[in-house]
């Protein structure tokens, strides 16, 4: 492969995860994956959560596509390549900024800020159903997000915490 090929590959599915992150997130995680996921939701004591396992799971799938792909298909391993740089962002951005797992910093201004708005309003509902910003690395306004919100809860469609201003 050329290297503007393996551009091209890695970008594909770099930006693809994002899409398949907001899908994964929004009807496995918040519908039948709920078990796992819950406790990301709610208040716990310890490091790990089982909402961990989705990691474990993604990682190994990700794992048998280098593997395949240095076998038999060089294109899946660039893949592979992209899909690790999203997990990599993924994990400084979710699990580092807007969890603080890692280190404790709050943006006070720009697009880091926006992005731990977003996701601060997506665990503004309580239980599964309804919610917003389901994207880990595009965020979007969170004066829309708040809308959303309000109107969810106005229709009875999610229960939202009152802190949540919505």
């Amino acid at each position: 492969m050329s290297w503007l090929e393996v551009l091209l590959v890695v970008m594909s599915a770099l930006i693809g995860m994002e899409l398949f992150a907001w899908y994964a997130h929004k009807y496995i995680m918040h519908g039948w994956g709920w078990g796992w996921h819950r406790d990301h939701h709610e208040p716990h004591d310890g490091y790990f959560e089982k909402n961990d396992l989705f990691a474990v799971v993604f990682g190994t799938i990700n794992a048998a596509m280098y593997i395949y792909g240095s076998l038999y298909w060089d294109a899946l391993w660039w893949f592979a390549v992209g899909i690790t740089l999203y997990g990599l962002i993924y994990a400084f951005i979710h699990d580092g900024l807007v969890h603080q797992r890692f280190f404790r910093w709050v943006p006070k201004k720009g697009y880091a800020k926006r992005l731990v708005q977003a996701h601060k309003l997506h665990h503004a509902t309580i239980g599964k159903e309804g919610g917003v910003s389901f994207g880990f690395v595009f965020a979007r306004d969170p004066a829309k997000l708040k809308a959303e919100l309000k109107a969810q809860k106005e229709a009875g469609l999610a229960v939202v915490r009152d802190s949540a201003g919505a």
